[in-house]
């Protein structure tokens, strides 16, 4: 019987000691391993589908090499690769050719340099940028004082047409670069190839919204 709504983030026992890391370990009363015993079993069941089974197998087995030092011990690992390059890596595992590259036009640098450096490694990159379709934004109701260029025309960004772009293209898989928070969930959406993230769009923290999080005690302790 399930005692509690799930809240793995407030667990208080020690990482190590958890149950879900260990068979005799410890759980609180909200604890998904032990009250949702039924769910987890049918969570393996989706593991039967043999190319769910193959993408998660390949992102464990990148998960491990993502590690130096592991034949010392546990304790003894340290990482050893970036994002970018275990992107690459996953894609090739997973033997991907087409990859799809959805960009916010903040970061069209940085999608320049990311096509590039995946093209590389031998892919085919096709890419969308957020204001793809030149859509003014009064057509989603929105008036000329909350635009960001006021009095300007401006493009709405798009993360539904960046998903069709590449839907169309027939990508094996996506990568996220940048987009905003809330367009970024309609192009999981709308997304039909696998999807991951490269970058998670933070203005103010050259994003790296984590920097808030790990300053929460000091310069950030007003978001508590």
């Amino acid at each position: 019987m399930k005692s509690s709504s799930s809240n793995c983030a407030k667990c208080p026992f020690k990482v190590s000691d958890r149950l879900c890391k260990n068979k005799d370990g410890k759980a609180p009363d909200f604890c998904p391993t032990k009250d949702m015993t039924a769910l987890v079993e049918k969570s393996l069941t989706e593991y039967k589908d043999p190319d769910i089974a193959e993408f998660a197998k390949q992102a464990s087995i990148q998960e491990s090499e993502g590690y130096t030092n592991k034949e010392l011990g546990y304790e003894h690992t340290r990482p050893a690769k970036s994002r970018i390059e275990e992107i690459g890596e996953f894609a090739k595992k997973m033997n991907y050719q087409r990859l799809g590259l959805a960009f916010c036009l903040g970061l069209a640098k940085e999608a320049n340099i990311v096509a590039d450096m995946l093209s590389s490694k031998g892919f085919d990159v096709v890419s969308a940028i957020c204001k793809a379709g030149r859509i003014p934004k009064e057509v989603l109701g929105i008036p000329d004082d909350q635009k960001i260029a006021i009095g300007k025309f401006e493009s709405m960004c798009n993360p539904v047409l960046q998903a069709m772009i590449l839907n169309e293209e027939k990508t094996d898989f996506n990568i996220v670069l940048g987009l905003c928070v809330g367009h970024d969930s309609l192009f999981f959406k709308y997304g039909k190839a696998p999807c991951t993230v490269l970058a998670a769009k933070d203005r103010l923290l050259g994003h790296n919204p984590l920097a808030a999080i790990y300053c929460s005690d000091s310069y950030y302790r007003s978001l508590k």
